[in-house]
């Protein structure tokens, strides 16, 4: 058995609590509060110390998935990110794009929250997005 411990940031929210990742023959098992980070000072709130669970959640998505009458089928990330992209494109043409929102996430980093923000603005032409972390 390999143990070892990894420092990273928790991706729950802006402050940058540091922590260790308790992994075990590569799965992530557990936290443990980085004392010496000036941000956290060696706490972490609930969502910090339970961060680890969805890593390894039986439910949680590894692939893109298209429905297709009615059952989702797996499929390619090009294939998924055509379809997207059109399927966007066509509701834009059709209903303008304020009539697309997005919504970002606590389990991505903050530079993967901005991107999604900025995509929706740029590419888009919408300011509809929200995120699902209320602080």
């Amino acid at each position: 058995m390999e143990f070892k411990t990894v420092l990273t940031v928790c991706p729950y929210c802006g402050c940058g609590c540091n922590f260790y990742l308790e992994v075990l023959d590569g799965k992530v098992i557990g936290t443990i509060p980085c004392k010496t980070s000036p941000v956290n000072e060696g706490k972490l709130c609930i969502k910090g110390w339970n961060v680890h669970e969805f890593i390894q959640d039986p439910d949680r998505l590894t692939m893109p998935l298209i429905r297709e009458n009615g059952s989702f089928r797996e499929a390619g990330w090009d294939e998924a990110l055509d379809l997207v992209a059109s399927k966007l494109k066509k509701i834009k043409e059709q209903h303008g794009p304020d009539s697309i929102g997005l919504f970002a996430s606590a389990k991505i980093t903050n530079e993967e929250n901005y991107v999604i923000q900025k995509f929706a603005r740029a590419v888009i032409g919408t300011n509809n997005v929200d995120h699902c972390a209320r602080l």
